[in-house]
């Protein structure tokens, strides 16, 4: 597994990882989609990943990029 783009969210990228893989081979492969036993490791990554982007700056470039790409994104979300 890859490491987190922001190492002192490692330890919880891995737990996650571990916890998805393991869901994917086990259960959604099978059919079993219900499911979301992942979901709460995966709030506490993003939560460490948001923590780590804001104190870098870098959350109010991604926000930027958001808002200038809305167009972009209506078109390639519309249902074909």
């Amino acid at each position: 597994m890859a490491a987190s783009i922001a190492p002192e969210c490692n330890e919880i990228k891995e737990k996650y990882d571990t916890c998805f893989l393991k869901w994917y081979s086990e259960k959604y492969l099978r059919g079993n989609t219900s499911s979301n036993e992942c979901e709460e490791l995966f709030k506490k990554y993003r939560t460490c990943l948001n923590k780590v982007l804001k104190d870098k700056g870098i959350e109010s470039m991604l926000e930027d990029a958001r808002k200038s790409n809305k167009e972009n994104d209506a078109e390639y979300l519309k249902p074909t």
